[in-house]
């Protein structure tokens, strides 16, 4: 702890004041509990995405750990009966977001929050990614409305709740109807000219946003962000900008790894080809002739519970975390973790607009790639070359990749280890920002 000290002062003295006045900020607190709101939704839906990925999927850890497809030739149809959960929770996490932020705002304002959300979810879709038809029949893309669109949900049920509720509070705007009229209908009078007003506004920027990007705001935003990144070639650079800018999205509200997908796919999907094409023929990962791309260094040394290497952070939330919603979280969201589903810390705690825990998030994975990087680098471990499935616990990948290299598995915990003891005083951090709140 004595090295840690200097670092714990640091931080209490620059960035645990900036995180509480950002925690009291209104709009900060309204997207933070929006998030914090829909978590029992996502905690539920990633147990079940646990069991259809791990257990049910032919290439899912536990199946293949247990020979399930052996025991049962058919598994895999079972998947059929859980798919359709993540339409009503992942799926449309932009809806509920668009919904709760608004009706957060509204809140804090003393509005009518339940229309304000309302109006919020109108406002996205007036933005949203316009109707395609195809013969003859008109289909919206749900691309949207899962985590991929969540920043734009956030802007517009920001925007919407200012507008809406600053018209709203105006006895010139609103309509007030006589107390003969029944309250559900004298409540919806009152704020029918914001309403409007909010509708003209979106209508009017998404008809301006059309003539620049025909596909909506959501397809424009991320062309902006994907065509800077799409020149970068298999080296260990392109694996640290790409994973820094994915994970630097996430903090944000935009879905990073998904923004990012395209590109590395682009850059890296034919050096994964043919260093899994080497392994085969010589029956070894040693040798292969791309040993660094986004497969063998991100996935298998800094992504261990998911983006950010999140295991880290419930392993850091055992040990130093003091408050009690933070240790509760970290328990129900550990073996999600263990197979790489970090939704419910990502949403929960939330990681997203978080000014304390968005530093290690970005900061972890940039270590851990430069960690993998240089075992595989000076070959003191092969690269890996092997395609594991994604739910394989995270130290595990790099030893399944590599074709069993046991060095290759310490270096897997090594990683681990050093994220956690990067979030370790950022965890710290967060006690002493829940104790100056309270007693504040």
């Amino acid at each position: 702890m004595g090295l840690m000290a200097p670092f714990e002062r640091g931080m209490e003295r620059f960035l645990v004041p900036v995180a509480i006045k950002l925690n009291s900020q209104k709009h900060v607190a309204a997207v933070r509990d929006g998030f914090v709101f829909t978590f029992p939704i996502i905690m539920a839906s990633s147990l079940i995405i646990l069991i259809n990925f791990a257990i049910l999927s032919p290439d899912g850890f536990i199946a293949g750990l247990l020979h399930l497809n052996s025991i049962f030739p058919n598994l895999e149809k079972a998947q059929a009966i859980f798919t359709p959960v993540m339409n009503g929770s992942v799926n449309i996490m932009s809806i509920m977001i668009a919904f709760l932020v608004a009706r957060n705002m509204a809140i804090s304002y003393e509005q009518d929050d339940l229309l304000c959300g309302l109006t919020a979810i109108g406002a996205f879709f007036i933005v949203y990614t316009p109707y395609q038809m195809i013969d003859g029949q008109a289909f919206l893309t749900t691309k949207y409305l899962g985590a991929q669109g969540l920043f734009v949900a956030v802007i517009v049920a920001l925007i919407t709740s200012e507008i809406f509720c600053r018209l709203a509070r105006n006895p010139k705007i609103t309509i007030t109807m006589p107390a003969a009229v029944p309250p559900a209908v004298a409540r919806s009078f009152k704020v029918l000219l914001p309403i409007f007003f909010v509708m003209v506004f979106f209508s009017a920027l998404n008809y301006c946003l059309t003539l620049i990007s025909p596909a909506g705001l959501n397809d424009l935003i991320y062309t902006l962000i994907q065509t800077p990144l799409k020149h970068m070639g298999t080296n260990i650079f392109a694996v640290i900008i790409l994973g820094a800018v994915g994970n630097f999205l996430w903090v944000l509200g935009i879905h990073g790894p998904n923004t990012t997908s395209a590109i590395r796919e682009t850059v890296f999907s034919e050096a994964n080809l043919e260093n899994l094409s080497w392994a085969a023929q010589h029956g070894t990962t040693w040798g292969a002739p791309y040993p660094i791309t986004w497969t063998s260094i991100n996935d298998a040394f800094a992504n261990c519970g998911g983006s950010g290497m999140t295991l880290g952070l419930l392993l850091a939330i055992f040990i130093a975390s003091k408050r009690a919603e933070y240790r509760d979280l970290a328990k129900m969201s550990f073996i999600p973790g263990i197979f790489n589903i970090n939704e419910p810390i990502m949403f929960g705690l939330p990681i997203v607009l978080n000014p304390i825990m968005m530093v290690p998030f970005i900061m972890v994975p940039i270590v851990n790639c430069a960690i993998g990087y240089f075992f595989v680098s000076m070959e003191i471990i092969p690269p890996v070359a092997y395609a594991v499935p994604w739910t394989t616990p995270g130290p595990l990948i790099a030893f399944l990749g590599t074709g069993g290299n046991w060095l290759a598995l310490l270096v897997g915990f090594l990683c681990l280890g050093v994220a956690t003891m990067i979030y370790l005083p950022f965890v710290i951090a967060a006690n002493k920002v829940n104790n100056m709140t309270t007693n504040g």
